[in-house]
């Protein structure tokens, strides 16, 4: 009986220190600034597929010229991918339709993008993107910029 109870303590502990472990990286990644809520799906398929398969939830990070897009379910220090302004073509925007209703945020535009022939979406609030299209527009001179 006591066992049981030990074994049912040991296991609440470890579930709240690993929740606890994901609110300390969320803190972490957001300490410097410049994030936003950001869902991803890399290698979307051509024709604005609305199945709702694929999407990650995530965090975005401005860093430079790149944001980094860390998971939230996940223990990873680093970000999972990296979108390097300069190779970032933006080719439409659109709403959630279908699954992805149910697969994204509520208030989420998607955005679909080409990185070096890769199609990406990117699924973030209106403000977000704003945002994101107001950073892809401030390249430097001499970038290329694409923003539909």
């Amino acid at each position: 009986m006591i066992l049981a109870v030990l074994v049912c303590a040991l296991v609440v502990v470890l579930i709240l220190a690993g929740l606890l472990v994901f609110g300390v990286r969320r803190r972490v990644i957001q300490r410097s600034g410049g994030t936003f809520d950001c869902s991803l799906r890399w290698n979307a398929p051509e024709g604005g597929d609305t199945s709702g398969k694929g999407w990650s939830y995530g965090i975005a990070r401005y860093n430079g010229d790149r944001v980094d897009w860390f998971r939230v379910f996940s223990y990873a220090p680093r970000p999972r991918r990296g979108l390097e302004r300069a190779t970032i073509e933006v080719v439409d925007r659109r709403a959630p339709e279908g699954e992805e209703e149910l697969a994204l945020l509520s208030d989420a535009v998607v955005l679909g993008c080409l990185q070096e022939g890769t199609r990406i979406e990117l699924a973030m609030s209106e403000d977000a993107l704003t945002g994101f299209l107001a950073w892809l527009e401030a390249a430097p001179p001499g970038q290329r910029v694409n923003v539909a």
